[in-house]
């Protein structure tokens, strides 16, 4: 089933789209324990769980097998990241045919990050600066339902919010059926730029990616990775939790249920939790939802 058809659905039945993250384990390690996730993740039945990619491809060949067994040992619409900065059109294209073969229809589209080996080979020139070159070359190999991604405080390396708000645009105008927001914390950057979306007449359906903070490491990576802040409420909580583990998970989860229940309310189409592989989180947070649902 194309994710389109989903949030179609779902938008007739005025109900949320609840969909999840997980990553591919090291090759180095069995795939046992994120199965057993993966497992406990379809009881909460999501709308479709994703499978990210990882830089360079690194667990590209797990991320395609993994989004098999979703789909075809649970049942699960999976949602396979595809990362182009460091890739082929010939990598694309055998990685597309990859995709056909397991049947799996549906691709978020990302640019991705460079791969942190300092001896990795770019193509020169690049074949694909921008995830809009993925997605327009992506429309012309099949017919897929493309999802990209969205920066709600923008992205780290556009220059103004007002020109990422136009490449998301350009995105879009390139054949994305829907967008999925890089984590935030501060649910007014969400909305707004939701509004600002739309009044360039961007009217694809939005998720909210919401991340669970359930310990001090996530923290500062993450705001050096995606430059996402933390607004006063957010950084007491940590504080006051800062010496209790178990303190700090908890609420960790009860402010992403806070913004959840806010977003759902608000009349958000989806939310998206990055569940980190823990799926003991995401049955809280869902939980903590099922009125809403």
């Amino acid at each position: 089933m194309y994710i389109r058809d989903i949030y179609e659905e779902k938008r007739k039945q005025n109900r949320p789209v609840i969909s999840f993250e997980i990553f591919p384990p090291k090759k180095i390690f069995p795939l046992t324990q994120l199965l057993e996730t993966i497992e406990t993740l379809t009881k909460l039945k999501p709308d479709y769980i994703s499978v990210t990619y990882g830089a360079g491809g690194a667990t590209k060949d797990r991320t395609i097998e993994i989004a098999s067994i979703i789909k075809n040992n649970f049942g699960i619409e999976p949602l396979a990241h595809l990362t182009c900065i460091s890739s082929t059109k010939d990598q694309i294209q055998q990685i597309t045919k990859e995709l056909e073969k397991h049947s799996i229809q549906n691709i978020l589209a990302l640019r991705g990050d460079k791969p942190n080996d300092p001896n990795f080979v770019f193509p020169t020139p690049l074949h694909y600066e921008f995830a809009s070159d993925l997605i327009e070359e992506l429309n012309t190999r099949g017919d897929y339902s493309i999802g990209a991604a969205f920066y709600p405080e923008g992205h780290v390396e556009s220059p103004s919010k007002e020109i990422d708000l136009q490449n998301v645009k350009y995105k879009v105008n390139q054949g994305v059926d829907f967008l999925i927001s890089q984590m935030f914390f501060q649910n007014t950057y969400l909305t707004e730029s939701i509004q600002n979306l739309h009044s360039l007449g961007v009217n694809v359906p939005f998720s909210a990616g919401i991340m669970p903070i359930t310990n001090p490491k996530q923290i500062s990576r993450i705001a050096d990775m995606c430059g996402c802040s933390f607004p006063p409420e957010f950084s007491n909580l940590l504080d006051s939790s800062e010496k209790s583990p178990l303190e700090l998970r908890e609420a960790g989860i009860q402010y992403a249920v806070s913004q959840i229940r806010d977003l759902i309310e608000g009349g958000i189409e989806g939310i998206h939790i990055y569940t980190m592989n823990k799926p003991e989180i995401a049955s809280k947070i869902r939980d903590s939802i099922t009125d809403l649902l």
